[in-house]
């Protein structure tokens, strides 16, 4: 085995990982790890002098002066009053709430999340999604829909299956459903007649549609463009996009949810400046629990939950340099507007 001494600029590109961005380096048990979901105590950051095993090859590191420092977390005040958020998604029959529904929901009806919207993703979670609004009323509430990753399982029986769900007062919009070019869990083209069918479906109905785009953009906008005369409403889901994307997006009158990704340091960042100019009568926040916590809750937690609402309403709040109560009533209030729900 060699030992070679190079510069952490050009370690960084051996090890495929772009010099100007915000990924941290870190080295266990002899590994290269570009990770960052290793448990902490099982990491530490490299410094001079470490001896980093890559293939056949062992790399000493002799500079560390183009590591890319952090992003600064944002500071965010903490409001003394109780504020009163809607979790516009939130994937509460995902397994891992299996043990615990009744004490999230509670946990987070205590942080001041007053009302919860279930995501439905395929037929069994959205009849779960429904089912389930019933141990909470006028707190969860649902939507049904077929998700892009999901669409492959879509059939002829689909669309009836859908809209019987969607017949209940409790399932307030159609979706999650979409575009997912990203990971192609079912064909592009499998995926394109899915999203048609609920946009049609949608326009029946007169009911709001709850929208996925992930590398899509073209197709998907082209798609919601073509229809947006026959839908009443629709919410881009969980946006991380560009601003010319975003700015495509409220010219057709669509509402932008944000996550926690706009707390992410590494991938957020330029959230924080797009979320500026998103009218407050088209935001709304959502934590897409139990994906996306927030990575500057501490402690770090591994499951997100709707409790962790406020937490992303006051991010939100400090990039638009908004107060916190003002911006929370507004979102409340467009929420409600939006789902139909009684403020």
């Amino acid at each position: 085995m060699t030992n070679t001494s190079i510069h952490l600029d050009q370690f960084l590109k051996t090890c495929g990982v772009a010099t100007g961005g915000q990924a941290k380096l870190l080295i266990q048990t002899g590994q290269i790890l570009v990770n960052d979901q290793v448990e902490t105590r099982r990491r530490r950051q490299l410094k001079p002098g470490d001896h980093v095993k890559l293939d056949e090859k062992t790399f000493v590191v002799n500079d560390l002066k183009k590591m890319p420092e952090p992003t600064p977390p944002l500071q965010i005040p903490h409001p003394a009053n109780q504020l009163s958020c809607i979790d516009i998604g939130a994937n509460l029959t995902h397994k891992s709430f299996r043990h615990d529904f009744h004490q999230v929901v509670n946990a987070a009806i205590a942080a001041g999340v007053s009302k919860m919207i279930m995501t439905g993703s395929c037929i069994d979670s959205s009849q779960q999604a429904k089912v389930a609004c019933n141990k909470f009323p006028q707190v969860l509430f649902s939507t049904a829909g077929i998700h892009p990753h999901e669409a492959k399982s879509f059939d002829e029986n689909t669309i009836s299956q859908l809209a019987q769900i969607l017949a209940e007062p409790v399932v307030v919009a159609v979706g999650e459903c979409g575009l997912d070019f990203n990971r192609d869990f079912s064909p592009r083209n499998e995926q394109q007649d899915c999203f048609q069918e609920q946009l049609a479906l949608s326009s029946q109905m007169q009911l709001p549609l709850f929208l996925h785009e992930r590398d899509a953009f073209d197709v998907f906008y082209s798609m919601v463009k073509e229809s947006r005369d026959r839908i009443s409403k629709g919410v881009v889901h969980c946006f991380t996009g560009t601003g010319q994307e975003l700015r495509a997006y409220l010219d057709l009158d669509l509402h932008i949810g944000i996550t926690g990704w706009i707390c992410d340091e590494r991938r957020g960042v330029h959230l924080r400046e797009l979320v500026k100019i998103i009218p407050a009568d088209r935001l709304m926040i959502e934590t897409d629990a139990p994906y996306l916590a927030p990575r500057d809750l501490r402690p770090r937690v591994h499951r997100n939950e709707p409790k962790n609402l406020p937490h992303i309403l006051r991010n939100v709040a400090t990039c638009r340099g908004d107060a916190v109560e003002a911006l929370s009533e507004q979102i409340y209030r467009t929420t409600c507007e939006f789902f139909s729900l009684n403020f």
